[in-house]
């Protein structure tokens, strides 16, 4: 089965806009991957000016938070380095094998890797050169307003980017699984290594191969 695989664009983030750029990308994803029924719920970002859609899935919601905190806990154990989240669809299939009986098989159709580059910024010190000296509270407030700014632009663009992939790649996927309600795609969402090979994910999804529980459904 072919897998398709989109490699969004890398982000640089500070550690307090963790949350805001995770929940806006990964709920943007799972929804463009929804195609049963929904109840699409807009929100605004706290901290740019983007308003995404999510599913309207409590148990979808509590499970992002619960991965943005890991990914958080990941992050702080290794700062300033790049992360990653990434997303899988995956069907199941079973598997006659002659000494074990049946085997389920996980095979993924579809992966999303989610970049961010998260980095800790000194404030900068100040120049006895300079004979204009300015406030550094104020000198912060404007670069962070710009930077953010730049950021939400970044941002703006990976949301394009998951829009445009999901509207263009769609041979790919699967039959919907039959007697499922909802949005009925098995999915998961993992955060690979840093460690091996580019950013690590190639063993991350060996070991997801072999040990994979029971899937995860949008309903």
């Amino acid at each position: 089965m072919n897998c398709e695989v989109c490699e969004l664009k890398e982000l640089e983030v500070e550690h307090d806009e963790i949350r805001d750029v995770l929940r806006c990308i990964l709920h943007t994803i799972l929804f463009h991957r929804a195609l049963g029924l929904v109840r699409p719920k807009d929100v605004d970002c706290e901290l740019f000016e983007i308003t995404y859609v999510q599913c309207g899935i409590s148990e979808l919601e509590k499970e992002i938070e619960g991965k943005i905190e890991e990914f958080i806990s990941k992050v702080d154990k290794h700062p300033n380095r790049r992360s990653q989240i990434c997303v899988s669809f995956y069907e199941t299939k079973n598997k006659q094998q002659p000494l074990f009986g049946n085997k389920v098989e996980h095979m993924d159709w579809e992966q999303w890797y989610v970049n961010l580059h998260v980095v800790n910024r000194k404030p900068h010190g100040k120049s006895h050169q300079n004979k204009v000296v300015r406030d550094p509270g104020e000198c912060s407030l404007e670069e962070t307003s710009s930077r953010r700014a730049a950021l939400g632009s970044s941002l703006h663009e990976v949301l394009f980017q998951i829009i445009t992939f999901a509207n263009e790649k769609k041979d790919h996927l699967p039959p919907i699984p039959p007697n499922k309600e909802g949005a009925s795609f098995p999915y998961e969402i993992t955060i690979p290594s840093s460690s091996g090979s580019s950013f690590g994910w190639h063993t991350d999804v060996l070991k997801r191969m072999l040990q994979r529980g029971h899937p995860t459904m949008l309903s």
